[in-house]
């Protein structure tokens, strides 16, 4: 079984957490969970995708009709949870708020480098 996306997910959120960790100590308390709530807000779609994505299927067809009602799916949890964001959380600072989201997205791209050292190696 590949595990590159839970690890995926774990380092979104290790990196949030992190990130989150960091501006409540440098700038309070507000930036520190805004900066949270952005990296869950990356975290949670992209868990959704992950388990739609990694539910097994016998055909191709079905791997691909999960893969865009995940995509799909991600786009509207993502969307839903900025909305519920910025309307139900006050205080809130955005640029900390982003910061955790894109932070987190950019982790996505480890995963290229997770997914090579757990791949076949080929033979010569």
């Amino acid at each position: 079984m590949d595990l590159t996306i839970p690890r995926v997910l774990m380092w979104q959120f290790i990196v949030g957490a992190v990130l989150a960790a960091v501006l409540w100590l440098a700038f309070g308390r507000v930036a520190g969970y805004s900066a949270l709530l952005g990296s869950l807000t990356c975290v949670i779609p992209n868990a959704f995708l992950g388990l739609r994505i990694m539910l097994p299927r016998r055909d191709p067809g079905a791997l691909k009709r999960a893969a865009w009602i995940g995509e799909i799916g991600k786009l509207a949890v993502t969307v839903l949870l900025f909305f519920l964001i910025f309307t139900r959380v006050e205080p809130l600072e955005a640029a900390a708020l982003f910061a955790g989201f894109i932070a987190s997205q950019l982790t996505v791209f480890a995963g290229f480098l997770m997914r090579g050292e757990t791949g076949t190696e080929q033979t010569e």
